[in-house]
């Protein structure tokens, strides 16, 4: 038995294909103690996403953590499953829909677009591995966090790359790292804002809430707390704010160790109790609204703010599928079709 897997089409085609492969971090497949356990079991496990040394936590993991923290995950995505799915995969599969469109229409057949996720389903060696039967020899691969982090787009470029490497023939590969300053992704971010001011009026505050990292990566030297202090430095400059009109934290943290500050829920507490009555918070780390946005940001957070005294919160969706979050995409991943 070959030791590198061979396509199956003949090699001697030259039709050149490029194939398109957008990711994010993952998803159960239901709302179920089960399905989460398997996802959690899948991304817990990754050293990329704890790096506690590996016995003590897969003793952790497997002694406490997959025993009890899959039931009561299973009742935060129940809250927010729909009739067609996961949120998050669901509207992957819309900002593929449309990216897939535009390609289509522009080059024809020889442009592949599939969506993966990380961790769970649908995987990103299932999405490879139809690449290569499909005889693709160009491949693209946009992790959609706009804000490199070694656990996401860190944890992505490994499963792209151990699976690549078992194949004969390496195509031409393209790696998106990171998007935290691209001048229409700022524009995006800014334009969404906007958006929401002339809707609901202008906050006291602007909350920009990025997914909160161990404090030990940023030590290490993970990027992810500096291009995400660019992100909110460059659409501050693009609204034209001030530094009293918003606040910049970190929220989903989880264990005991400490997490990159400030923290969301406990600046947005603050923020009340010194008498600010109207928030609104977006969080532009997320590509796709998901459980941190739609349960933690949506609910939890609210409640915290108006409990502490606040009067209006709102939150900003994330850009989804909107057109101005597709021109991004394609603006990544153009330069790079052959």
């Amino acid at each position: 038995m070959s030791r590198y897997a061979g396509q199956s089409k003949e090699i001697h085609d030259c039709t050149a294909k490029t194939g398109v492969l957008l990711t994010n971090l993952g998803t159960p497949d239901s709302p179920t103690p089960g399905a989460l356990r398997r996802y959690l079991r899948e991304f817990l496990s990754d050293p990329r996403v704890v790096e506690i040394p590996r016995l003590i936590w897969l003793v952790i993991l497997h002694g406490i953590i997959l025993r009890v923290r899959p039931k009561k995950s299973a009742k935060l995505y129940e809250s927010i499953w729909t009739e067609q799915g996961s949120p998050l995969l669901v509207i992957s599969q819309q900002q593929k829909a449309k990216v897939e469109k535009a390609l289509t229409d522009k080059y024809g057949d020889n442009v592949i677009v599939d969506v993966a996720m990380r961790y769970g389903n649908p995987s990103i060696g299932n999405a490879l591995e139809s690449f290569q039967a499909q005889g693709v020899n160009n491949i693209i691969v946009l992790p959609l966090y706009p804000q490199y982090a070694g656990p996401t787009t860190g944890a992505t470029f490994d499963a792209v790359f151990n699976k690549i490497k078992t194949w004969r023939w390496i195509p031409s590969i393209h790696f998106q790292s990171s998007y935290h300053d691209k001048p229409l992704y700022i524009k995006a971010l800014a334009a969404s804002i906007n958006n929401h001011i002339a809707a609901h009026g202008k906050p006291d505050k602007l909350v920009f809430s990025y997914h909160g990292m161990p404090k030990y990566f940023l030590e290490q030297g993970d990027p992810y707390y500096c291009f995400s202090h660019k992100t909110t430095r460059l659409v501050v400059e693009e609204l034209g704010l001030s530094k009293d009109d918003y606040v910049m934290t970190f929220q989903s943290r989880f264990g005991k160790a400490e997490w990159l500050k400030p923290y969301t829920d406990e600046t947005l507490a603050s923020l009340a109790e010194a008498g600010n009555k109207h928030v609104a918070i977006i969080s532009p780390a997320f590509s796709a609204d998901c459980l941190e946005t739609l349960e933690e940001l949506v609910h939890e957070n609210k409640e915290i703010f108006i409990t502490a005294g606040g009067e209006q919160y709102h939150y900003i969706a994330a850009l989804n599928d909107a057109d101005a979050h597709i021109d991004v995409m394609l603006d990544l991943i153009e330069p790079h079709i052959t």
